[in-house]
């Protein structure tokens, strides 16, 4: 295994909190700007802008991860492939779906937008989490890049917008847009903190990731209950995201699925560079360990 290290001195850990001084304000903006003019969100541009972006940086630092490894040329595109024809399919699959209505409640006999938050992390997470080609891709990519990626998550602010509009309810829409947006603040200052290398470092990008998986815990939670069907406890005055329209139901869609697996990867990385440090240390003492 291989293990970054960028010396403290390079990227010291008061300039992680000091990116957030010009964050902070931009993401306050942008929830100014969709609050006063709520046709911004509501064209779906922001949100399949936002949906595109991720989805080309995840296949170029898949691709730069893969170029690192000892893989052979046909490895690399067979890998790569394997992974991005399904992404896309899904994501042409949801947004679609979204757009034509598929996610209303009561068109189909089973909870369709259940079934797609939860369907691709049960078939993907455990081909990712055990597969030892991913492994080595993690290997080589550098443990920021999986924690930046997820800077798209401040654009969780138009939930709290339509919050605030009265557009959703607040017992789903509080919640979950201000953890969504935490979390993308936060992305920020952890991967600044994981680059230095250090312990430290390390620990800040595990409680980020915690802090992003409780957020759709929570945000998962509140939706299920506050959206009509079974598990409907809270019958809200205003319809919650559950009622399936475009195009915020293409957040628990394709996002929150996409977004749950890059946060187990992102700790499935952070245990193996651990794992390798402590080798690492313990081998000029003790010499190599036996396998």
């Amino acid at each position: 295994m291989t293990v970054e290290a960028v010396s403290p001195a390079v990227v010291p850990s008061r300039d992680a909190w000091r990116s957030l001084l010009w964050f902070a304000p931009l993401t306050s903006l942008w929830l100014l700007v969709i609050y006063r003019w709520p046709a911004i969100p509501a064209t779906g541009v922001p949100t399949t802008a936002h949906q595109l972006a991720a989805h080309g940086l995840i296949a170029l630092g898949l691709w730069l991860g893969l170029e690192h490894t000892s893989l052979t040329p046909a490895q690399r595109r067979t890998t790569w492939l394997a992974i991005m024809i399904p992404d896309t399919l899904w994501l042409a699959f949801a947004w679609s779906a979204a757009i034509n209505g598929a996610f209303h409640a009561g068109t189909a006999s089973f909870p369709v937008l259940p079934s797609a938050i939860f369907l691709p992390v049960i078939i993907a997470a455990p081909l990712l989490l055990l597969s030892k080609r991913i492994g080595l891709v993690l290997d080589a990519m550098p443990a920021s890049w999986l924690v930046m990626l997820q800077l798209y998550r401040v654009f969780g602010t138009w939930a709290v917008a339509a919050w605030l509009r009265g557009a959703l309810p607040g017992a789903f829409a509080a919640p979950a847009g201000i953890g969504d947006m935490l979390t993308g603040l936060f992305a920020l200052p952890a991967a600044i903190a994981v680059a230095t290398g250090t312990d430290k470092g390390r620990r800040a990008a595990i409680l980020w990731n915690i802090l992003g998986l409780a957020d759709f815990a929570v945000a998962i939670t509140m939706g299920m209950i506050t959206s009509p069907g079974p598990w409907q406890l809270i019958v809200p005055d205003v319809q919650s995201i559950g009622a399936g329209d475009y195009p915020g139901v293409l957040t628990p869609a394709f996002v929150v699925p996409s977004s749950i697996l890059l946060h187990m990867l992102s700790l499935r990385q952070l245990r193996r560079r651990n794992r390798a440090e402590v080798a690492r240390r313990w081998e000029p003492a003790n010499g190599p360990i036996e396998s």
